[in-house]
């Protein structure tokens, strides 16, 4: 999938300028708020993906220089290929959705994304946990979708037996499909809890990708 290595790119350090101060899930974030639809000034975007001005500038001109977007005196908006380049993205990975508190999480603060057509690269749900806590997450839960069941890598118990509504919520929100993972980001900070979501749901990916090649 071409649009990770973008996005990879666009959060690397373009030589012999400084290493970043974002991660990839800033990147997604910030495509997804100028995908709305109006144009947004970058005082906006900064406060929107939770990065200073410095960075967010940073941000921008690596996005425009992969041609992801048009900057104007009216703001940022998604370029031609940006646009393409978001909605191949969106197919694979979907929104986040606010889910409550539960057993399954360890944060006052849950986010879970689903990624499409994944489960054959999950293994015991650690690298998503990791990558989730790189990500300044307190942790991060591993679901696969499997036989119309909603389940965690390796238990064979029904862990939603107690906690229903919250099985219902993930299903109704985020409709998988056969193969389908969902992955819940937990922090005590709501973007903390979305960016560790995120950076599990990228790393994922990415394995998909590098199992392809």
């Amino acid at each position: 999938m071409e649009a990770l290595r973008v996005i990879e790119k666009v959060s690397s350090r373009i030589a012999p300028g400084r290493v970043p101060s974002f991660i990839e899930a800033h990147v997604i974030k910030a495509l997804e708020a100028i995908s709305v639809g109006k144009s947004v000034g970058r005082k906006k975007l900064s406060e929107i993906v939770g990065l200073g001005e410095g960075a967010t500038r940073t941000l921008v001109r690596h996005l425009r220089n992969e041609g992801l977007i048009e900057v104007s005196k009216y703001g940022i908006v998604l370029s031609k290929f940006g646009e393409k380049f978001f909605s191949n993205l969106r197919s694979r990975i979907s929104e986040e959705i606010e889910v409550p508190q539960s057993p399954l999480t360890v944060g006052s603060f849950n986010v879970a994304i689903l990624i499409r057509n994944a489960a054959g690269l999950v293994k015991n749900g650690v690298e998503q946990r990791d990558a989730a806590i790189k990500a300044g997450a307190l942790g991060a839960t591993t679901l696969v979708f499997s036989h119309n069941k909603l389940a965690m890598p390796g238990v064979s118990d029904d862990i939603f037996q107690k906690i229903q509504p919250i099985r219902d919520v993930l299903i109704s929100r985020l409709k998988p499909s056969e193969n389908d993972v969902i992955i819940i980001g937990s922090a005590n900070e709501k973007q903390a809890a979305e960016f560790g979501a995120k950076r599990a749901a990228f790393e994922l990916l990415k394995s998909v990708m590098s199992n392809v090649i």
